[in-house]
């Protein structure tokens, strides 16, 4: 997968390659070699983050590295019997408190659920998010999803993927003097091109805190989830019961991720290691924003150990 990262420049005009070509993700860390990395993972709902990169970014947080999660809708239609501002109110609690856990930063936009919209304004908003944030990865969801607000999220994301480095977009926020890199998180979608994951990251060493992060999203994984699927009658009644029953549900998710692309977790931890590995994250470079190396991709993914 790391081979394909210099297709960009066949894809853009000249001068744009040069404009995306700004210093090197390595040489802004030489000069700051304890700086913390900053990463921001943009995702629809106040869930979505924490289910594709709550792993990962506990693993982040653990090396004292930065982690924010944006929410980009407040959630408020995002349930069978509550809606609106008490939903809302309830979900950013919830996200909240995953925040807790993961010992990472998050925020919720005030949108409705629902109706985001790849507009101007947002694209602003998206761009001084990251541009605040001195994000040096960016993540976020393909645009071929499944769910609108998934799509116009991914849409919103790449469209600030070079603003982020013009100064007189949003200029009442510094640009970046470096463009980060952009990732999509994984999904299952086929077309028109299915995910191809450029790195995949064992969770199992926190994948209690990943579990305790599902937990702690009742309103959607007790009740809404459950009702909208129709096995409300499964979710257990007890707080012990439910842990135990997330834990199991979230080893078969996860643990299938780690199955799919475990070619490509080789990669990273070796033959043998990948074997061992029993839940995963995956992540794929887009083709906006910084085009990493490998050796780039380790220093942002810092799990690995020394790479060849």
């Amino acid at each position: 997968m790391i081979a394909r990262f210099p297709r960009l420049a066949a894809t853009l005009s000249l001068g744009l390659a040069w404009a995306v070509a700004l210093p090197a993700l390595g040489q802004d860390q030489a000069e700051a070699p304890d700086r913390p990395l900053r990463i921001i993972v943009f995702g629809a709902h106040p869930d979505d983050c924490e289910l594709e990169a709550g792993g990962t970014a506990a693993r982040w947080a653990k090396l004292g590295h930065k982690v924010k999660f944006v929410a980009t809708t407040n959630g408020d239609i995002g349930h069978h019997e509550m809606a609106g501002g008490t939903l809302a109110r309830r979900r950013a609690a919830e996200v909240k408190r995953c925040a807790e856990i993961l010992g990472i930063e998050t925020e919720v936009l005030d949108i409705h659920d629902g109706e985001i919209l790849p507009t101007l304004e947002n694209r602003r908003t998206i761009t001084r998010l990251i541009r605040e944030w001195e994000a040096d990865l960016v993540i976020s969801h393909r645009p071929n999803d499944y769910h609108p607000d998934h799509r116009y999220t991914g849409i919103l994301v790449q469209d600030a993927a070079f603003m982020v480095i013009v100064p007189n977009f949003c200029p009442d926020v510094p640009a970046l003097r470096k463009n980060p890199v952009f990732m999509y998180s994984e999904d299952s979608f086929q077309k028109p091109n299915p995910f191809e994951p450029d790195v995949v990251v064992p969770i199992d060493e926190v994948f209690d805190q990943k579990v305790a992060c599902i937990d702690a999203l009742a309103s959607q994984f007790y009740e809404w989830n459950p009702w909208l699927f129709g096995y409300l009658n499964e979710v257990p009644d007890s707080p012990e019961a439910r842990l135990e029953w997330t834990r199991e549900r979230a080893l078969r998710r996860y643990g299938a991720v780690a199955n799919r692309f475990r070619e490509t977790l080789a990669e990273w931890v070796g033959d043998e290691a990948a074997q061992e590995v029993k839940t995963a994250e995956a992540f794929e470079v887009c083709e906006y924003g910084s085009q990493p190396s490998r050796e780039e991709l380790a220093t942002l993914f810092p799990f690995f150990g020394d790479q060849d």
